[in-house]
């Protein structure tokens, strides 16, 4: 009787066992990246993105390095601006502030940020910040990556300011949905 239990429960996991394995094999780890170190005010691959044409957003860790799991990204505000309020479909997103101040609205909540600080803005959550002081610096990452390594150089690269139409246009190709202005001061 028990060895017929125990086939039992064997043929009925098999489907599962079966497409964990698959999902598994789909899901190539990074462990063929090896180590490396990028330096403070560089960027991961060399590539200089500023937001808005003044504000350094260098790539740390690139989605290449990851197999699209993750991006970290370091941002130096030399002002006191932010992005439009936007909702991210697929990334979490998670900042450290570094130094400064910032406000975060996620949702109907806002919240003052400081040095040391970290907050976690969920998918599909409508969010943005605005820097607080004349200087600050954040961490980020992006989880999984998505598109934001390609969306960050597409918009350093634009020769001119897009219109709304465009911006909407852009940030749909690029997984995001722009749904507001920005913060002001």
């Amino acid at each position: 009787m028990q060895r017929k239990k125990f086939i039992t429960a064997t043929l009925l996991a098999m489907p599962t066992l079966l497409w964990a394995k698959n999902a598994l094999a789909k899901t190539k780890l990074a462990t063929d990246t090896e180590p490396f170190i990028v330096d403070a005010g560089k960027s991961r691959f060399g590539e200089v993105v500023k937001f808005l044409g003044v504000h350094p957003n260098d790539l740390k860790i690139s989605s290449k390095d990851t197999n699209g799991q993750l991006s970290v990204f370091e941002y130096t505000g030399l002002g006191k601006v932010g992005p439009m309020l936007h909702i991210h479909f697929d990334q979490d997103e998670i900042f450290t502030v570094i130094e400064g101040q910032y406000r975060f609205v996620v949702g109907n909540e806002m919240h003052v940020l400081t040095k040391g600080q970290t907050i976690f803005l969920p998918r599909n959550v409508a969010h943005t910040w605005i820097q607080l002081t004349d200087r600050g610096k954040l961490i980020y990452f992006l989880q999984p990556a998505g598109k934001m390594e390609e969306f960050f150089s597409y918009m350093n690269n634009l020769k001119a300011k897009p219109s709304q139409e465009q911006m909407d246009q852009i940030h749909a190709e690029h997984g995001m949905k722009v749904v507001g202005p920005p913060l002001t001061l």
